[in-house]
């Protein structure tokens, strides 16, 4: 059997019709197949790989943690140099009042530890969270998911969530006294790149304050330099009680965290003991990998060029077949008439070499998420190889 044979009958597919690209080898912003093919990657496997595919730096920074140890004790023991060193690095990043790091696995358990930490700290049980907001698929963060189609075939979930609306002022009158938190992407990913406007996240902030709701913040996609900013809500001059984060702060590798202050971190330490418990979280080598890829955007200065780089995509996509491109930086959505033309799109686009996908929300605009160190000869390339796709099709 070759790979391909193997993946479909030995792995677990999650739909009917995979990309099915075979990758031998990944550098930069390409990806290479086992024949030679050779492929442009707008789309940083979802929002990862910030720093580009196997950057050395990250590469480095793996390999001299693999020859010191790999797991040495569930998460929260042992004192372990990676681990602390990243977590002063992400608090330098941070106001000063989101000072303490718990250090997970992925964005779906940052999550799952965030809403946690929010009941167990306010002592109340609802959760709010935003309508077509994606916050992960395990049962907890899919609960606070907010498109239906999702969650219906796994109910029951978890009570007392309810959906507001992202960006409607008049919802937020729904953040009361009984709330213990509301949850919220930044940036709408899954939606299609939707943003709110500055005022509407300072009345949000204010809400929660009148009401002694926690504000968490979902950064999972927008955090890392990805919008322009280190962290997305710098945009809006708000602060988040609880900031969760993931995906490109890896370089690649599996991490996420949940962060607040060491006051409402530390309702984890009793009542019971042990209130969250994670094995593998913060893994020395993904906690190096993540170090690195925080000095390489800092280093290399790639979070001050994202605004002049999604401007450049902007000027050049212009086509009759385009309705519309929306964007906080690299975090992009291009919109066609229908999922039905933009499947076409997509799929004539990887035969010529770029891969593009769509939103699990807005299945009629293209996901443009390029690695942040593409450079604005590659831009021109991946979008004239866009616009040849877009004719064709």
């Amino acid at each position: 059997m070759n790979n391909r044979q193997i993946f479909l009958s030995h792995l677990a597919q999650t739909t009917d019709f995979p990309l099915m690209i075979e990758v031998e080898k990944a550098e930069g912003i390409y990806l290479f197949g086992p024949k030679g093919e050779k492929y442009i990657d707008l789309i940083s496997g979802i929002g990862v790989s910030n720093v580009g595919h196997r950057h050395p730096k990250v590469i480095q920074a793996i390999q001299a943690q693999l020859d010191k140890y790999l797991h040495l004790m569930v998460y929260g023991e042992y004192v372990q140099t990676p681990q602390t060193l990243l977590a002063k690095a992400l608090a330098d990043t941070l106001p000063p009042h989101l000072d303490n790091v718990y250090l997970v696995n992925s964005g779906s358990e940052a999550v799952e530890g965030a809403l946690k930490l929010a009941k167990r700290f306010t002592n109340r049980r609802e959760i709010l969270s935003c309508v077509n907001a994606y916050h992960g698929s395990s049962h907890g963060s899919l609960s606070v998911g907010g498109n239906e189609i999702f969650k219906r075939a796994y109910r029951p979930l978890l009570p007392g969530v309810k959906n507001i609306v992202y960006g409607s002022y008049s919802d937020l009158a729904q953040i009361t006294t009984e709330t213990a938190a509301i949850i919220i992407e930044t940036i709408q990913g899954e939606a299609g790149i939707r943003v709110a406007c500055r005022e509407y996240f300072q009345a949000l902030r204010k809400r929660c304050d009148e009401t002694g709701t926690l504000l968490i913040l979902d950064e999972i996609q927008a955090g890392f330099g990805r919008t322009g900013k280190f962290w997305a809500f710098e945009h809006f001059e708000i602060e988040p009680d609880i900031l969760v984060c993931a995906k490109g702060m890896g370089g690649g590798m599996p991490i996420g965290a949940f962060i607040a202050n060491k006051e409402v971190m530390g309702v984890f330490k009793n009542n019971p003991i042990l209130g969250h418990i994670t094995t593998f979280g913060g893994h020395p080598v993904s906690a190096a990998a993540s170090l690195a890829t925080i000095q390489v955007l800092k280093e290399e200065k790639l979070i001050d060029q994202v605004e002049q780089k999604a401007n450049l995509i902007k000027s050049l996509l212009v086509h009759p077949k385009i309705k519309a491109i929306r964007n906080k930086g690299l975090m992009m959505a291009v919109e066609f008439e229908s999922f039905e033309v933009l499947k076409k799109i997509i799929d004539r686009a990887i035969e010529l070499g770029v891969i593009t996908d769509w939103f699990l929300f807005c299945d009629d605009s293209m996901r443009i998420a390029p690695p942040l160190i593409i450079s604005n000869d590659e831009i021109k390339t991946a979008c004239q190889l866009i616009l040849q796709a877009i004719e064709e099709c």
